[in-house]
C-alpha cells in the first residue's frame, strides 16, 4: 500500500479511538471516522498477546492485502483495525471475508457498481 493510505501518527490514531464509532466481530474491531482527504487511510493494531512477531507480521500482511484488493470501493474514512487473539485461527480468505463484512456494516465500503 502507498504511504498516502497509512495512518502512522499516534495522535491521529488516538483521535479515531476517541470518536467511539466502531464495528466489531469475534475476530476484529474497526474504529472509524470520516476524513476530509481525497482517499481512505487506515492503520493496523495488533497486540503482543496475539503471538510471536512472525505471526503478527503475517496477520498484518494478510490485512494489508485484503484492503489492497478492495481499496477502490472504500469511502473517505480513516479507520483502525484492531486484531483480537481469536483471529489467529483464520486463513487469508476468512480474514478477507470478515474485514469486508465489517466494512459494509460500518458503511465504510460501498457496493461495486
Amino acid at each position: 500500500m502507498k504511504k498516502k493510505y497509512r495512518i502512522k501518527k499516534t495522535n491521529e490514531i488516538d483521535a479515531i479511538f476517541k470518536t467511539k464509532k466502531r464495528v466489531s466481530s469475534k475476530y476484529f474491531n474497526i474504529f472509524y471516522q470520516p476524513n476530509n482527504k481525497d482517499t481512505f487511510r487506515f492503520a493496523i493494531s495488533i497486540g503482543k498477546k496475539y503471538g510471536n512477531a512472525v505471526s503478527r507480521n503475517l496477520m498484518k500482511r494478510h490485512l494489508r492485502e485484503s484492503i489492497r484488493s478492495i481499496y477502490t470501493s472504500l469511502k473517505q474514512y480513516d479507520f483502525v483495525i484492531v486484531v483480537k487473539k481469536e483471529a489467529s485461527n483464520l486463513d487469508f480468505h476468512q480474514i478477507k471475508e470478515e474485514i469486508i463484512k465489517l466494512l459494509f456494516k460500518g458503511k465504510i465500503m460501498e457496493e461495486n457498481k
